[in-house]
């Protein structure tokens, strides 16, 4: 499938959500939090329940937390790590991080590499779901808009 193809699939999605606009914004701004803040593996656990109690887009809090998946991690992961560990400790060495993230790679790393990771995520997290929320609501209203006007 193209990358138009898939655009215009998720954007079908987003419209057709029957809550207001800014409900499945809210959505898919709380799954991108997620999905930066929580890491790979835990995100659905936390993202659905908090979509349920907060009565916002549960598609969108799902679809939302893949914004880090198992392509985009390896990119992730180590380049928010690496960025917040230089500005929170220095120059220091900060040593090769591991390729594979397992149980025991996590607790092998220091406490300030862990320390770094959960920040970048954390950082990223606020940066971009404010961003999330105000694209997916245009997004949402425009298309809402055009299948009106039809």
């Amino acid at each position: 499938m193209s990358l138009a193809a898939r655009w215009k699939r998720l954007r079908e999605k987003m419209v057709r959500d029957p809550l207001p606009p800014e409900s499945v914004a809210a959505g898919w701004a709380l799954g991108v939090f997620v999905g930066f803040a929580i890491p790979f593996g835990l995100q659905l656990i936390v993202s659905v329940p908090l979509a349920l109690m907060m009565r916002v887009s549960k598609v969108g809090a799902t679809l939302g937390t893949f914004v880090t998946n198992p392509a985009t991690i390896f990119f992730l992961y180590p380049a928010q790590t690496w960025v917040v560990y230089n500005l929170l400790f220095g120059s220091r060495e900060m040593g090769e991080l591991p390729t594979e993230w397992t149980r025991q790679t996590v607790m092998a790393l220091s406490g300030p590499v862990i320390i770094s990771f959960f920040l970048g995520g954390l950082a990223l997290a606020m940066l971009l779901s404010p961003v999330t929320y105000h694209v997916v609501k245009r997004i949402v209203i425009r298309q809402r808009r055009r299948k009106r006007g039809k």
